[in-house]
């Protein structure tokens, strides 16, 4: 059996971390490459890196701090944000990234997923799907009684809408040649009211790639929840981490007491 993650986020926006509630009110949250020592201290089984900005602005990333990250931990570390071609996913993992996240570029490029998992190889090509739940006036199907949901993918860091479906789009990444996809809940992101376990469930159960369950996590039966009841393989938590409210090693002996394979 395969140990559930539990994967801290650091949310980058010139240089700082920073949290918000459903991508809006950022606040500081601290210094990238004093937090990525601690969660490394802790033994989080992963880290991931998003430049939150990068793709709006239409910059590349910010390397060098990326390069400063690699250098202080010695877990996996994922990174995203402004990434536009091969060539930027190669200089990424020169700097010292295990993964790469692909999200606006993605949307905008699909080929470019399946290129970067043939050169680079899948294990290391992540994408990351921001979903919104839309209204029935929008996109909701009527079947009878029964009401289908729906969830929208955003884009330039939750601020543009597309014309995808999520778990539509979860099931193309994966065919494209995905290894990973990083699933956050954009009505739930911030919210510390538990992950969005329906929308997690379904892509979880029309992929046969890695999930990971992203948005809303707040107390410690929250990560319980997503593991139990949707099959995914790692959570990702941010604020709950960053304002010291659980470690990770809480939230791993908690699991492990609960009955869930986690690494210690």
């Amino acid at each position: 059996m395969l140990t559930k993650r539990i994967i801290p986020c650091l949310d980058i926006k010139d240089g700082r971390i920073v949290k918000g509630i459903k991508f809006l009110h950022l606040r500081d949250a601290g210094n990238p490459v004093e937090v990525a020592k601690i969660y490394d201290k802790e033994e989080a089984d992963e880290l991931v890196f998003l430049d939150i900005t990068a793709s709006f602005e239409k910059r590349r990333i910010l390397i060098d701090l990326v390069e400063k990250i690699a250098k202080n931990i010695f877990m996996p570390f994922t990174v995203g944000g402004g990434i536009r071609n091969l060539s930027d996913i190669r200089d990424l993992l020169n700097a010292g990234a295990d993964k790469v996240s692909l999200n606006t570029a993605a949307v905008k490029s699909p080929d470019l997923v399946n290129k970067a998992a043939k050169k680079f190889g899948s294990q290391c090509i992540v994408v990351a799907i921001d979903a919104k739940l839309v209204h029935s006036s929008q996109f909701t199907v009527h079947s009878g009684r029964q009401r289908t949901k729906k969830w929208q993918v955003y884009i330039n860091g939750g601020r543009a809408p597309v014309k995808l479906d999520a778990v539509e789009w979860a099931k193309k990444v994966a065919q494209l040649g995905a290894g990973e996809i990083l699933l956050t809940s954009m009505d739930y992101d911030g919210t510390k009211a538990g992950y969005d376990l329906e929308l997690t469930k379904k892509v979880v159960d029309n992929v046969d790639i890695p999930v990971i369950a992203s948005g809303g996590a707040g107390k410690l039966e929250h990560f319980l929840e997503v593991f139990t009841k949707t099959g995914a393989s790692a959570a990702l938590a941010a604020s709950i981490f960053h304002y010291g409210e659980y470690s990770i090693k809480e939230v791993k002996q908690y699991l492990k007491e609960k009955g869930v394979f986690v690494r210690l």
